[in-house]
């Protein structure tokens, strides 16, 4: 491969890139129903045609927006790992990544629920949709699968109160919910 073709291809991933972020932010700006080819490229500043090319349709699209996001949370799930915190410390890094979630990032988090959400009505969406909750459960070893989708159904819950929340929460309003949520270790298993 040349040199041309690999600085083609980053030149594409890029452009690529731009659009599934443009996409991000019409939905958290406009909502789901403003995608369409035409406004998606005016908020990426590409030509239309450029959805039509990276894109087979608008719900390629959206998956590849939700895919995204999901990448993003896997990041954000890694950087807390890092540190190797014990079962006690998790409540409050969980606590401190919700927080931000609705207080520093609330409109790409609401866009990203929007996504989910509309994976109830388009099929498309749906494996995309479930593919954060392997990837939260991948973080739990030998837990109990009733007790861990609870705990991230209530996460789900705890994200889109703070976001209809008049005052988002703070992740000392998280924690203790988290804490409880979380106690029972050897019932869900050790945190990796």
């Amino acid at each position: 491969m040349t040199a041309a073709t690999d600085g083609r291809r980053a030149k594409g991933e890029r452009r690529r890139r731009a659009i599934v972020d443009a996409t991000l932010r019409v939905i958290a700006r406009d909502g789901v129903s403003a995608i369409s080819h035409r406004n998606v490229a005016r908020e990426a500043g590409v030509a239309p045609a450029s959805i039509a090319y990276y894109f087979a349709g608008i719900d390629d699209l959206l998956v590849a927006t939700l895919l995204e996001s999901v990448d993003q949370l896997i990041t954000e799930l890694d950087r807390l790992r890092e540190g190797g915190p014990d079962g006690a410390e998790w409540p409050r890094l969980v606590a401190e990544l919700l927080a931000s979630l609705v207080r520093d990032h609330r409109e790409r988090t609401l866009a990203e629920y929007e996504l989910y959400l509309l994976a109830a009505r388009r099929p498309a969406l749906r494996p995309a949709a479930r593919r954060w909750i392997e990837v939260a459960a991948g973080y739990v070893n030998d837990g109990d699968p009733p007790a861990l989708r609870a705990l991230l159904a209530a996460i789900d819950g705890l994200l889109m109160q703070g976001l209809i929340a008049d005052e988002p929460p703070t992740a000392e309003d998280l924690e203790p919910s988290l804490r409880y949520l979380m106690q029972p270790g050897d019932y869900l298993g050790e945190l990796s």
